[in-house]
């Protein structure tokens, strides 16, 4: 049976629900990943749920926000891991290319930082382009107003670097620009907080549910840099409505996806569809629009190259995943023949 109080449930997962899975199933919405247990929310409250290898081999484990089926009993079992409409990945942390899913069917990414360092224009973009690739609202929350050197700079900074993305300051300390978040999740929307240790999302989510849910920590003195104090992603239902998904800091976000990155770089794309060559590289060709609007200080050069950067590191990656995906293929293709020769040596006897 399904919860109607489901937080996000509607009929876009609803319609993914088989009559028999509506009889004799449960479904549930993923609410803390606790190391190598997942919590799910279910009719009859939290419960751990066992996560079949089977599901693990197909690369479709459930992730916080997720909605699931599972067989009712005891030890309950995920069968399914329902479509997802919306998620925010990265690629993971390291040498290796793999997606790792963050958190799944948010409709708002708030990308936090801290006013203590100042925004920082370049990883604002690499993070925008990771939420428009999933499909959510991306937001940008400046926290720590009152350790702004320059608000109005600040914000200043923050908007030139994300032209068509909100822009709001909010303190979990104070109070300042809280009611404005919650605002944006009622009556039944899900947020995720996605920024670096020590920007203070713990403190915001505190503040958004109205009581000490998550512990918080100052940043180190000795180098300013945040401490690590949530240690797994989990979803709080909001007093207010909606839901709030809260979690580690990112020190490292690969970009996984290249598809949000035009809606990123808008601006940059309208002003290179006025370059006389399609393919123009905007270095040297000649009649190069984007060349001639940095010239006049239309729009910053260091956002064109950190377009230029981003485009690359995409496309190298692009480059290792089809490498990967080429070498699965012949692995499958060998361990096929190997098993051919096998049930061919024995009709020989």
């Amino acid at each position: 049976m399904v919860h109607p109080e489901l937080i996000g449930f509607g009929p876009f997962f609803s319609s993914q629900l088989t009559v028999e899975e509506l009889q004799s199933s449960l479904v549930g919405r993923a609410v803390a990943d606790r190391g190598r247990s997942l919590l799910v929310q279910f009719p009859d409250g939290a419960h751990p749920v066992v996560v079949p290898g089977r599901l693990r081999a197909e690369g479709v484990l459930p992730v916080v926000g997720d909605f699931v089926v599972a067989s009712p009993g005891p030890a309950r079992t995920v069968t399914r891991v329902l479509e997802r409409r919306t998620w925010l990945s990265r690629n993971v942390a390291g040498g290796a290319t793999a997606e790792q899913v963050l958190a799944a069917n948010v409709d708002v990414v708030f990308v936090v930082q801290g006013l203590d360092e100042g925004p920082n224009p370049r990883r604002l973009e690499r993070t925008l382009a990771a939420v428009h690739a999933g499909g959510a609202e991306p937001v940008i929350v400046l926290t720590k107003p009152d350790q702004a050197e320059d608000l109005a700079a600040a914000l200043a900074e923050a908007r030139a670097a994300a032209p068509a993305v909100e822009v709001e300051v909010a303190s979990g300390l104070t109070g300042e620009g809280v009611a404005a978040l919650a605002a944006r999740l009622r009556p039944d929307r899900t947020a995720v907080l996605v920024g670096p240790s020590g920007a203070g999302k713990s403190t915001l989510t505190n503040a958004l549910l109205g009581r000490e849910a998550q512990r918080t920590a100052p940043v180190r003195a000795s180098d300013d840099r945040g401490i690590h104090t949530t240690s797994g992603r989990e979803l709080f239902p909001l007093p207010g409505g909606g839901a709030l998904v809260d979690g580690p800091g990112i020190r490292e976000l690969r970009l996984w996806d290249a598809s949000g990155l035009e809606a990123t770089f808008e601006d940059l794309a309208a002003i290179a569809a006025r370059c006389r060559f399609r393919d123009c590289s905007h270095g040297t060709e000649p009649g190069c629009a984007v060349r001639e609007a940095t010239a006049d200080g239309r729009i910053d050069a260091a956002r064109v190259e950190s377009h230029r950067k981003l485009a690359l590191e995409l496309a190298r990656q692009a480059e290792r995943r089809e490498g990967g995906a080429a070498r699965a293929e012949r692995e499958r293709w060998k361990a096929v023949s190997k098993e051919l020769r096998r049930l061919s040596r024995e009709r020989r006897r």
